[in-house]
């Protein structure tokens, strides 16, 4: 049995790629005074456009705001406060403010986004700008 040499950098990279992976997938972040509602969120490209599919359970629509600019989209509202005086054996539903800003590959046409809001999906359209898409080039050959 041979064994191999220490290696550090190999050894200790994991570690790093598992703590960005915890504060990637945590659930609740410092955010203030209190804490902060997060949101998970799905986000793809179909054809010319992004879609950001978001979870929101319990909202209704006019508690959502949904702003555009440049290539970000910031999804925020605030999860209503449960009634007071219930004494929890465990707690895991949001509550409180949130916002989550997600950055796309391009900019973005902010003036024909289209928002729909399902049974606690905000499903977002988000049309990518004329000129961040790819255009063909004609060349012009020697005759």
């Amino acid at each position: 049995m041979a064994l191999a040499p220490w290696d550090p950098v190999q050894d200790f990279l994991p570690l790093r790629d598992a703590m960005s992976r915890l504060f990637e997938e945590s659930f609740i972040r410092p955010g203030g005074l209190g804490l902060t509602a997060a949101v998970p969120v799905d986000a793809y490209t179909q054809g010319d456009e992004y879609v950001i599919e978001a979870a929101l359970p319990g909202l209704r629509p006019e508690s959502i705001e949904v702003t555009a600019v440049g290539n970000q989209v910031t999804i925020s509202g605030e999860y209503p406060a449960p009634p007071q005086g219930r004494q929890y054996l465990f707690r895991e539903r949001p509550v409180g403010r949130f916002e989550r800003t997600i950055t796309l590959g391009s900019d973005l046409d902010a003036d024909r986004v289209q928002a729909h809001y399902e049974h606690g999906v905000l499903r977002l359209a988000v049309p990518k700008a004329e000129w961040a898409k790819p255009k063909r080039i004609a060349l012009n050959g020697a005759r």
